[in-house]
């Protein structure tokens, strides 16, 4: 199990990096959540880069989905990892689902 972060930066540029749960204290509570979801996806999806139009908390429970980002740094999901997106400007990342996937959503308001 891991905890990642994806995020922009000034340049456009987005950028992957393991989070150390002591480091980063804003996980530890979560007050600003929005809204809660679990979806699954019977087919694949392969989404070419973009970037989202909100901060999320994406909790993976089953299948495998790898992220790209536009530094050119990849990293596939598994369950039981989380991955805290917050690259919502610049060029984004890519999404490929290695077969069937569920995970948990939790939307994040600024």
């Amino acid at each position: 199990m891991g905890i990642y972060r994806v995020y922009a930066t000034d340049d456009g540029e987005s950028h992957l990096e393991e989070l150390n749960l002591e480091q980063y204290p804003a996980l530890h509570s979560m007050l600003n959540v929005a809204e809660v979801k679990i979806q699954w996806w019977n087919e694949p999806r392969v989404m070419d880069f973009h970037p989202l139009p909100d901060r999320r908390l994406i909790l993976h429970l089953t299948g495998e989905t790898e992220i790209t980002v536009s530094d050119g740094a990849s990293h596939t999901f598994r369950p039981g990892d989380a991955r805290l997106m917050e690259d919502t400007s610049g060029k984004g990342h890519s999404h490929t689902d290695r077969g069937p996937t569920s995970a948990a959503y939790v939307f994040l308001q600024d």
